[in-house]
């Protein structure tokens, strides 16, 4: 059996400096995924061993973007959904393993203004 953890971080640096890692290294989880990362590719830098990363940041600086941090290497990855519009706020990642399909999805509670 394999662990999954999903987390919306609303801004991973700022979770980092309130003890993100040592809950990170403590659980354990064969999945890591994040929602609204909030950061640009650069502006962080994690120890994450044993994992294979995956980011999609979002164009617009501090907004939205996701994270999946996977023990298993899947067979592809997908950034997106192929709707340009949507896809350059960092909103999805799907990872492709032999069995399953693994999609992190960030989905902000925004009534009738997300199209």
């Amino acid at each position: 059996m394999k662990k999954l953890i999903s987390w919306n971080v609303n801004g991973l640096r700022a979770c980092v400096n309130k003890g993100f890692m040592e809950f990170f290294n403590e659980i354990e989880a064969d999945f890591f995924c994040l929602q609204e990362i909030k950061l640009q590719d650069g502006q962080i830098d994690l120890e994450l061993k044993d994992y294979y990363c995956y980011w999609n940041y979002a164009q617009k600086k501090g907004y939205s973007g996701t994270a999946i941090f996977s023990k298993i290497k899947p067979i592809s990855v997908k950034l997106g959904l192929g709707i340009e519009e949507h896809d350059n706020e960092g909103r999805v990642i799907t990872l492709e393993f032999e069995d399953f399909f693994l999609v992190n999805v960030y989905t902000p509670n925004s009534k009738d203004k997300l199209a």
